[in-house]
């Protein structure tokens, strides 16, 4: 892995090992066979991971990994694609129930907290694994663990430090508390909320596209470059300081959503993330272009709600992508998000 050069590096600060059952019809309170059970090693930056090796980008994944589980790497198809750090404990299970013709039911454990060595190990070899990639990009993806000392989150500031000194955009995809104070601490280049996490970390609920746009900056005002609000059915808005696009595809038959928001932010690197717009011809305001990279996202998103795993399996049956410019913002949502 100290070999591969990559314009994008990923961590996920707590992997989980995804177990999902298909189910032709499911009895509540009852027995049930599932159809077929997957498993895979997962988490939303080891998706994005797996995303952008489809394209034949090696994007290396780093991840803290219970050591309970020595060969969970080689039993998934991982001992190519990852960085593991090796800590005590197990790994999380989240259980997603796929139901045909009906509903996606996903239950996840919660982190495994890490002890403050073990955070700091984080941190340094993601830090040592973007620097010998010469990485323009790097990828926080999904929930954060506490700190055994602490009881509180893990700081993620020392990255986005680092990062910054090495002239590296920060793309954070997380939720929940951790969305709401990194939203308003702003350090992120690209952040990546849905509606409800976008609605959250704004306080109000977002009914029409202006709403969208009018939350987004104002992450954007805090010093976040760019708002990817993924909006379901709805496709994304792409919001920066001073523009806004919105991208979606046309209807297809979804089978399992849980992923599909990876997979969003996987399209949207590898249209973004290998070349960068030049200072004197910067169209966009921000170094890359957003236009191109959601027209990517909602491509790749919508490949992925077609296919049965968390994480995609291929890019086939690409559909094609609707870009506007400048969206009207009256249009309501037809997923709002009520808080």
């Amino acid at each position: 892995m100290s070999d591969i050069k990559s314009p994008v590096v990923t961590l996920t600060p707590s992997p989980t090992l995804d177990r999902t059952y298909y189910v032709h019809d499911l009895i509540e309170g009852g027995v049930n066979r599932a159809d077929g059970v997957v498993e895979e090693l997962a988490g939303k930056g080891i998706n994005v991971t797996k995303g952008l090796n489809l394209i034949g980008m090696a994007a290396p994944g780093v991840v803290p990994i219970g050591n309970e589980d020595p060969s969970v790497l080689k039993r998934t198809g991982h001992t190519e694609s990852l960085v593991p750090l090796w800590v005590d404990g197990s790994l999380r299970v989240s259980t997603t129930m796929v139901i045909k013709d009906g509903a996606t039911t996903k239950v996840n454990e919660a982190p495994r907290p890490l002890t403050s060595e073990d955070w700091k190990a984080v941190i340094e070899l993601t830090v040592e694994t973007v620097t010998k990639c010469d990485a323009k990009w790097l990828v926080i993806a999904g929930a954060l663990p506490t700190d055994l000392s602490t009881g509180k989150y893990v700081d993620l500031q020392p990255l986005f430090d680092a990062m910054k000194k090495l002239g590296v955009r920060v793309a954070l995809d997380t939720s929940g508390e951790a969305l709401q104070y990194w939203a308003k601490n702003g350090a992120a280049s690209v952040m990546k909320p849905n509606a409800e996490e976008l609605a959250s970390a704004v306080g109000r609920s977002l009914l029409t596209n202006g709403d969208v746009i009018d939350a987004a900056r104002e992450l954007c005002a805090n010093g976040v470059e760019c708002v990817l609000a993924s909006l379901g059915a709805d496709g994304m808005i792409g919001v920066t300081k001073n523009h806004a696009w919105a991208a979606r595809t046309p209807p297809i038959k979804v089978i399992n959503t849980v992923g599909a928001g990876d997979s969003t932010l996987a399209g949207f690197l590898s249209a973004v993330a290998a070349t960068t717009t030049a200072e004197e011809d910067d169209r966009f305001g921000v170094g890359f272009d957003v236009p191109k990279g959601i027209s990517a996202a909602v491509q790749w998103g919508a490949v992925s709600v077609q296919q049965p795993t968390s994480g995609l399996m291929n890019l086939d049956n690409m559909p094609e992508a609707i870009l506007t410019v400048e969206p009207n913002r009256d249009e309501p949502l037809s997923e709002p998000a009520i808080i």
